[in-house]
């Protein structure tokens, strides 16, 4: 059985997520950041003959999460994503999503398979100190953090992202820290979907002018290690060696695949 999820499942809900509460982070923390009642979010959930909960689809904006530990109505989930007139994108653990892929052929995006990782405190390599040159970004510097990213090549527009940028900073679900160079920001580092266990790291990225001076790696640490003293997980997917190579310094490892159309 198949339906809308509501406030009175949330305890139910959030037990089913938190046994892999890394994988589930961006639904633990659009829930806690959402609710159950709001027009830019909605959650489905799959029931089997028991009435135990196992699947999880989430609708943010315009994108979707599917979630599940087995098997799973994959056919209902992709006729629910291909009835949004607005469907942008679709992400989520690599063998999850590969179950909707054949429903889906055709109708979503450029697929992107990317490696996910997370880093706990007791994971964390890098040296604990303060960097002063780094910066946490406020709300009238949103516009120069979304100029920085549309200058980089590797980087998809989001016609929505200042809008996210700033919910994120309102709600304290997202931050982003940045060091300058001449007055110019010129290397980032963002959370998004911060919770009360985990954040997922996205973002990361240089100006073209003031790459391969270490620049990313500062800001990263800085992040990572604050994140880390407030006791939560920190997770984020990457696909680039070179950028892989930066986070497994500070202690990051591998934990699976993740799949992303959009």
């Amino acid at each position: 059985m198949m339906r809308k999820l509501r406030n009175n499942d949330h305890n139910m809900i959030i037990e089913y997520l938190k046994e892999e509460p890394s994988l589930n982070l961006f639904i633990i923390g659009d829930i806690e950041a959402l609710g159950y009642d709001n027009e830019n979010q909605d959650l489905w959930g799959e029931f089997n003959e028991k009435d135990e909960l196992i699947a999880v689809l989430l609708r943010y904006y315009n994108s979707y999460i599917p979630y599940a530990k087995g098997d799973f109505n994959a056919l209902a989930f992709a006729e629910i994503i291909l009835n949004d007139p607005e469907y942008a994108a679709l992400s989520g653990v690599s063998k999850v999503v590969e179950k909707l892929e054949p429903y889906l052929e055709g109708k979503v995006g450029k697929k992107q398979v990317t490696y996910f990782c997370e880093c706990t405190k007791d994971d964390f390599t890098g040296a604990s100190q303060k960097h002063d040159e780094v910066k946490l970004l406020s709300l009238d510097r949103v516009d120069e953090l979304i100029a920085l990213r549309a200058s980089i090549d590797e980087f998809i527009p989001n016609p929505r992202a200042k809008e996210m940028i700033v919910k994120g900073i309102e709600s304290h679900t997202g931050r982003t820290y940045y060091i300058e160079v001449n007055n110019k920001m010129a290397a980032t580092a963002s959370t998004t979907a911060e919770n009360s266990i985990s954040a997922m790291i996205v973002g990361v990225c240089t100006s073209k002018d003031y790459r391969r001076q270490g620049l990313a790696s500062v800001v990263m640490q800085q992040l990572v290690q604050d994140v880390l003293e407030e006791d939560k997980v920190l997770c984020l997917f990457y696909d680039n060696p070179e950028a892989g190579r930066i986070y497994k310094r500070l202690g990051f490892r591998d934990i699976g695949m993740w799949t992303m159309f959009r």
